[in-house]
C-alpha cells in the first residue's frame, strides 16, 4: 500500500473523504516489545490534531511511571495553559497487577479491571473522548475477567468519531475481529535473551 494508496476501493456509495474519516479500532498484539510504544506514538499525533487523548493502563504497577506517561501529561498541561495540541487524561487501572502483584486476591484484581472496563464503556458510550489507549488491555480478556463479547459490543457500536488502540499480547479472535488494523509485533532479537536487564529511555 505506497504512500497510503488502497489496493482496491469498496463499493460502499462513500465519497473518498467519507471513507478518510472513519473511527478505528486498531490492536496492537504479539510477544515482542512496540505495542504501547506505537500506541503511544498515535497519541502523540492525535495530540498535535487537537483531539482529547485518553490512556487507561491495565497492567503495569500503579507505582511504574513510564516515559511516555510524563510526556503527555506535560502536553495536557500545555494545552490546559496555551490551548495548543488537545486535553490528555491518564488513568491507571486498579491497584497495578500482573508484573508486580500487589495485596489483594485474584477476583480484587478482577473487579478492579472490571470498574476500569466500566467507565471506559461510559466514556465511549458517551462521546467523551476523540482517542482512547486502553494499554495492556488484552490481558483481562485472555483471564476472562471481562467479557470479550461485550467489549466487541460496545466498540463496533461506538457513537461519534472514537478511535480506540487497544494493546497486550493474545490478542483475542473476537476483538481481532472487529477491529479495522491489527499489527502483530513478532520476536526477531530482544537484548534480554544476551541477559540484559531493561533500562530507562527503552522500556519506560
Amino acid at each position: 500500500m505506497p504512500q497510503g494508496v488502497p489496493t482496491s476501493v469498496p463499493a460502499d456509495g462513500l465519497t473518498t473523504r467519507q471513507r478518510r474519516r472513519r473511527p478505528l479500532v486498531v490492536v496492537h498484539t504479539g510477544p515482542n516489545k512496540g505495542k504501547s510504544t506505537a500506541a503511544f506514538g498515535m497519541a502523540l499525533r492525535q495530540w498535535t490534531a487537537g483531539a482529547s487523548v485518553a490512556v487507561f493502563q491495565f497492567v503495569k504497577s500503579a507505582k511504574w511511571r513510564v516515559g511516555e506517561e510524563t510526556a503527555l501529561k506535560a502536553l495536557g498541561e500545555l494545552h490546559a495553559s496555551t490551548g495548543q495540541g488537545g486535553p490528555v487524561e491518564w488513568h491507571k487501572m486498579g491497584e497495578g497487577w500482573s508484573w508486580s502483584r500487589k495485596p489483594g486476591s485474584e477476583d480484587d484484581h478482577a473487579d478492579a479491571a472490571r470498574e476500569g472496563w466500566a467507565e471506559i464503556r461510559r466514556r465511549l458510550e458517551s462521546g467523551a473522548h476523540d482517542f482512547y489507549v486502553l494499554d495492556e488491555f488484552t490481558y483481562p480478556l485472555k483471564w476472562g475477567w471481562i467479557d470479550i463479547g461485550e467489549v466487541v459490543s460496545v466498540l463496533r457500536d461506538r457513537p461519534g468519531f472514537q478511535h480506540v488502540v487497544v494493546t497486550g499480547r493474545d490478542a483475542p479472535p473476537e476483538l481481532v475481529e472487529v477491529a479495522d488494523l491489527v499489527t502483530e509485533m513478532t520476536k526477531i532479537k530482544h537484548p534480554m535473551d544476551a541477559g540484559q536487564k531493561g533500562q530507562k529511555g527503552i522500556e519506560w
